[in-house]
């Protein structure tokens, strides 16, 4: 099976790595930059699973995927950020063929939207992955614990022989991979997390136990965490007990040092998917249902979009 990997950043570059590593056959789409970099140090990955170097991995780019030089890949494997998604899309286009399999492990579910209206949605997979992992200064792939997930299947559930041929890839890697058979309801389950996890910790611009120790912090994420799942229950995947179990331990957590991505984003002034994994929920909500907690975080993370924007524009 012929996998094509986009980009080789802390998510894909990971998980592409680690299937390399395994002997698959397995290529990174990169920007020339990128491509240039790898060539000549190779793709590092730093891991508590064990340290890799692959010396010469191999990448492609969007230039030669357009004059057909590499052909069609069996399965591609979204890892992009959210804002990257139309441009990764055109990029990837020519290497999808009639058998081809897209598996995007992005947040939310507003890609598939985007995914399907381009490739139809026969061919587009359900995904979710769970892994703390940055670029370094050199462009190297730190892991910083030991969590690192990869969660597929079809959307509408059960197996397929598709599926099932993914899984045999799997096979033998250093990561934790899953089928599911219920796979549009595990990427809810994980939205409706996401979302209240870095709703709360970049509106106080705090860890969880920051904000559980301070006056009416608790309220706030019980509150939040509650509109999430009563949104995805409105849709038909109410996220299941023990689930929200698990859930409400880790997002009540005293003395949690936990923090979503997305604040870190913002501390380091960088883009981040406010849409995409709140701005969408909303948009999903019916009519009937109010959700003033949900609101105030997008409020507030579209105000620091709109004044990031700003300012980039005034030091140009």
């Amino acid at each position: 099976m012929r996998v094509l990997v986009v980009g080789a950043g802390a998510t894909g570059g990971y998980f592409g790595a680690r299937l390399a590593e395994a002997g698959r056959d397995v290529t990174f789409l990169v920007r020339p930059a990128r491509a240039q970099k790898l060539a000549s140090a190779g793709l590092v990955v730093e891991s508590p699973a064990g340290n890799l170097h692959l010396p010469a991995p191999q990448t492609v780019t969007a230039p030669d995927l357009s004059a057909g030089q590499a052909g069609a890949f069996d399965l591609v494997f979204f890892s992009c950020k959210a804002y990257d998604l139309d441009s990764a899309i055109a990029d990837v286009a020519p290497a999808v063929g009639p058998d081809t399999a897209i598996l995007p492990v992005l947040n939310g579910l507003r890609h598939l939207d985007a995914l399907d209206a381009t490739f139809g949605a026969a061919r587009v997979l359900g995904g979710s992955c769970a892994i703390a992992a940055t670029l370094g200064p050199a462009g190297e792939i730190r892991q910083m614990n030991q969590l690192h997930t990869l969660t597929y299947g079809e959307r509408a559930g059960g197996r397929s022989a598709r599926v099932e041929a993914i899984e045999a890839l799997m096979q033998g890697v250093k990561f934790q991979p899953r089928l599911s058979e219920s796979m549009l309801l595990e990427m809810w389950e994980k939205w409706s997390f996401l979302a209240t996890l870095a709703g709360s910790t970049c509106l106080m611009r705090a860890t969880i136990g920051d904000i559980v120790a301070s006056p009416g912090g608790l309220a706030f994420i019980e509150a939040l965490m509650e509109e999430c799942r009563t949104i995805a229950a409105d849709a038909g995947y109410d996220p299941r007990p023990k689930v929200m179990e698990n859930t409400r331990s880790t997002l009540t957590a005293a003395g949690s040092a936990f923090t979503a991505s997305m604040l870190r984003d913002i501390e380091n002034g960088a883009r981040i998917e406010a849409d995409h994994i709140v701005g969408d929920l909303i948009a999903r909500a019916p009519a009937t249902l109010a959700h003033p907690m949900l609101d105030r975080v997008y409020t507030h993370l579209t105000a620091y979009e709109i004044r990031r924007a700003r300012e980039a524009a005034k030091a140009q």
